[in-house]
């Protein structure tokens, strides 16, 4: 049976801060203004025009009634409705819709997750019947994150992400639907509590209608996606819309595990659907048709993770990596992946901080000067004609160490001595690290400024001196799923190659599909393979750590290869440092 909650007004207010425009008063009239807007965004907003759609016999979507879509599901003798909107106000306009098409009464309600735009109308779809909440097991737990310790930050960063706030006129769209409702009052949300919960996978059938429920999170740890088995309808949830993926959140979020999402679209391309009803932008028909545009979107996931981690393992910084990470231009081009939403730089960084924190790996960066006294101490270098040179060696003369450091970063990207400028930095770091109190301080300056005078170098690993016994005893998987993130994109944006792995002595089996620039590794055997490689998982291991040759290997009859062997060593060299 379900829990109805109708939110007070002071709890509409806490519930409601995390994404909605709740204030604690009357908004102001504003006058309105004319800002020019991007021509592809403004051209965007025709995909949230204000309709309900059917989709196929039984399956409707309401678009363009709010930030996310509703989606009813008729049955014999009632409807399903997954995603509520996120405001009363917006559900009792979808739900007359739906009432138009139908006057079943609701016998279940599915949230995808827990964000308010899909959960806070629930109470209006409820309040006529005892419908079933279903929904992953961690979902009420996300709900009741809403009041949290940080939620004053996050609703002031979530109205600037939203534009709430604006004056008429400011708000093109936002991304990934018309407009995120403003909701204040008694009567502005309702929750109805998920009374039924899974873990990966739950399977029933409410009124007639046979549903399969899949946990893949993605956009939230708590996402999951519907799959109507008999109509080949595959309801994702926010794991996927028409827009390059909220991989990051500037209204501020925990890391969200890409490498997770990816997968999850795996799950749904598994499902071969004819129908996607996304709970953001329009609906798509066409197995064919949809295929290609997940794959386009999981292997974007993908890219940005394996090549940002790419670069991380060459000791770049965030700032450097984002220079590099661009979409190959099939993804770029997609209209499916315009960053309307979430932004390809901004998933860098993301990815960036979710392995290895804020430290960007600068030694500079460690104790910087306040933002204060950086810019008066910037403004004044401006005014004096000092050259940059001659204010780094201005700095160390005047035991400004910081300072000097802070310069010499800046020396080091314009000057055509490149040489001097990294000695005159060296100089810096290592005077700051005979000041510092923290061992793991000093020895970083230190290590640092001797690599930039050559005093010191840090080989790289090579992990043919790893010992054999180690070698062997590390999961044959865990080697195959790190493949990707050493592939060199640029030089494989032409390459389709699907390579099968076979090993016998465990009784494992991995496929990697070269796309395009992502590498996608699977545990199965997939079909129309180019290449199957059979082998021991042991030798296997020496290759990938080259200890062996795989052409020696081949020569001496330890790898058993189905297909061409260059086009093995081919394959194989582009995971490899060039």
């Amino acid at each position: 049976m379900t829990s109805l909650i109708k939110l007070s007004s002071v709890a509409t207010v806490l519930a409601a801060s995390l994404f909605l425009g709740a204030c604690d008063d009357t908004p102001k009239q504003k006058t309105p203004v004319r800002v020019d807007a991007n021509a592809e965004l403004s051209a965007h907003s025709e995909e949230f025009r204000k309709e309900v759609i059917k989709v196929t016999d039984g399956i409707y979507v309401a678009v363009g009634f709010g930030l996310a879509n509703s989606i009813m599901l008729e049955g014999d003798d009632g409807i399903v409705i997954v995603d509520t909107m996120e405001s009363n106000a917006g559900a009792r306009a979808v739900k007359a819709e739906f009432e138009k098409i139908t006057d079943k009464p609701v016998k279940a309600i599915v949230f995808t997750h827990n964000h308010t735009d899909h959960i806070f109308g629930s109470g209006v779809f409820a309040e006529d019947d005892t419908p079933d909440v279903y929904a992953h097991e961690t979902t009420n737990h996300y709900i009741d994150r809403v009041v949290n310790i940080i939620q004053p930050a996050i609703y002031k960063r979530s109205m600037r992400q939203f534009g709430n706030h604006l004056p008429p006129g400011g708000v093109i769209n936002d991304g990934i639907g018309p407009f995120l409702a403003n909701v204040v009052g008694e009567d502005a949300l309702s929750l109805a509590r998920p009374t039924i919960t899974f873990d990966k996978v739950l399977k029933t059938e409410v009124a007639g209608i046979k549903m399969e429920l899949y946990h893949a999170p993605g956009e939230t740890a708590d996402q999951l996606f519907v799959w109507l088995p008999e109509k080949k309808v595959l309801l994702p949830g926010d794991n996927f819309y028409k827009a390059f993926p909220n991989l990051y959140a500037i209204r501020g979020t925990s890391y969200r595990d890409v490498l997770e999402w990816s997968k999850s679209l795996d799950m749904m391309r598994d499902m071969k659907p004819d129908f996607l009803v996304p709970s953001h932008s329009r609906p798509l028909s066409g197995a064919e048709k949809i295929d290609g545009i997940l794959t386009d979107y999981r292997d974007a996931i993908q890219f940005i993770h394996d090549q940002t981690v790419r670069w991380i393992n060459k000791d770049l910084g965030p700032d450097e990596i984002v220079e590099r990470v661009k979409l190959p231009d099939h993804l770029a081009n997609s209209p499916y992946l315009k960053e309307f939403y979430g932004m390809v730089d901004w998933s860098v960084r993301s990815v960036f901080t979710g392995y290895l924190g804020w430290f960007s790996g600068n030694a500079t960066e460690l104790h910087p000067l306040p933002k204060g006294e950086r810019a008066t101490r910037m403004a004044k270098l401006a005014s004096s004609g000092t050259s940059l040179l001659d204010a780094t060696k201005q700095a160390l003369g005047d035991k400004d160490y910081q300072w000097a450091a802070e310069l010499s970063d800046n020396l080091i990207l314009v000057s055509e001595n490149k040489e001097e400028a990294k000695g005159l930095k060296a100089q810096a770091l290592k005077a700051l690290a005979e000041t510092q109190i923290s061992a793991n301080g000093r020895n970083y300056y230190l290590t640092r400024s001797y690599e930039l005078d050559g005093t010191v170098s840090i080989p790289p690993i090579d992990p043919s001196k790893s010992p054999i016994k180690i070698l062997h005893s590390l999961p044959v998987g865990n080697m195959m799923r790190a493949m990707p993130v050493n592939l060199r994109a640029e030089d494989a944006l032409d390459e389709n190659v699907v390579v099968a792995f076979t090993f016998p002595d465990i009784n494992e089996n991995y496929t990697i599909h070269l796309r395009r620039g992502v590498a996608e590794v699977r545990e199965t055997l997939m079909e129309n393979a180019d290449i199957t490689v059979t082998v021991n998982s042991l030798i296997w291991k020496e290759i990938l750590s080259k200890r062996r040759n795989p052409a020696v290997a081949y020569a001496g009859g330890d790898i058993d290869v189905d297909g061409s062997l260059i086009d093995l060593v081919n394959f194989l060299k582009l995971f490899q440092p060039s």
